[in-house]
């Protein structure tokens, strides 16, 4: 009798929990007066929104509305931190970075076997 109840207890607090973690239901359209509406409105509440991320978010409100967002464009790719040290085949290479960095900058590199201009495609660049 005692693990019945315990039971039941257990399972109205599963209940009670679950419908306070549930999230409100949106705003009933057949409450909006249709006296006054005149034209078709559009009814959303701001969390309509709050599961979809901002992209960008500005700082600077003052200027936010007169300030253009430019993509910066770099013509140099970012330097790797690798250096021809001497090593030619793709099982002495840790990535398919820098297995290209290699066929393309060292001398020797014995990498691209069909001369595609693709290295170490069986093991790091497929």
């Amino acid at each position: 009798m005692k693990n019945t109840l315990m039971i039941v207890m257990l399972l109205i607090l599963a209940l009670v929990g679950y419908r306070t973690l549930q999230p409100k239901s949106p705003t009933n359209i057949s409450t909006i007066d249709v006296a006054t509406e005149t034209s078709p409105v559009s009814v959303s509440t701001s969390t309509d929104f709050d599961d979809i991320p901002p992209t960008y978010i500005d700082t600077d409100i003052e200027t936010a509305s007169t300030s253009v967002v430019k993509p910066v464009m770099s013509t140099k790719s970012a330097a790797p931190s690798f250096s021809c040290d001497g090593r030619q085949h793709c099982s002495q290479m840790t990535s398919c970075a820098e297995a290209t960095y290699f066929s393309n900058h060292c001398p020797n590199t014995k990498m691209d076997g069909n001369h595609d201009g693709v290295p170490c495609e069986q093991q790091w660049c497929n």
